[in-house]
């Protein structure tokens, strides 16, 4: 897996979830398969299928969580106010509407929330720019001008 870049919100909420699978979520489920286990014949237990389902899908999220986590780069959210980075909040005219978007990294990202990722199209148009610049995506819809107004 190729090393790739996040905000220290977006690592701290990867650990947390990690933490969380490992101290909490494991415990419940290793209960709930003695539970089962303690009910007898497991070749008809209905919970017991379920929790060892449960336990899989578990492990497999902690393996997926733990292999990302030991790829990404920290970094700090926008690293000046002269230019786009990640975690700026960059404020932008398009057409007659300001918008406000906040340039997070790929597994942050939720653009009803205004947070784009660094890898979406919009994202490495932004990136490295100014205020004042004005960069052109190209979308499904043709090409749109997006003016930098403001990088905070």
């Amino acid at each position: 897996m190729a090393e790739q870049i996040i905000t220290k919100e977006g690592y701290d909420k990867l650990q947390q979830e990690l933490e969380s699978l490992t101290k909490v979520k494991r415990k419940e489920i290793a209960e709930r398969i003695q539970k089962a286990k303690d009910q007898g014949d497991l070749s008809e237990n209905a919970e017991y299928a379920e929790a060892k389902d449960a336990q899989a899908f578990n492990e497999g999220r902690i393996a997926e969580l733990e292999a990302l986590l030991k790829n990404l780069t920290v970094v700090e959210n926008g690293q000046g106010k002269d230019k786009v980075s990640m975690g700026s909040v960059v404020t932008v005219q398009v057409n007659d509407n300001k918008k406000e978007y906040a340039i997070v990294s790929f597994n942050e990202a939720d653009p009803l929330a205004g947070k784009i990722s660094n890898e979406s199209p919009l994202g490495r148009a932004l990136l490295d720019r100014k205020a004042g610049d004005t960069v052109s995506v190209t979308t499904p819809r043709g090409s749109i001008d997006y003016k930098i107004l403001k990088i905070a």
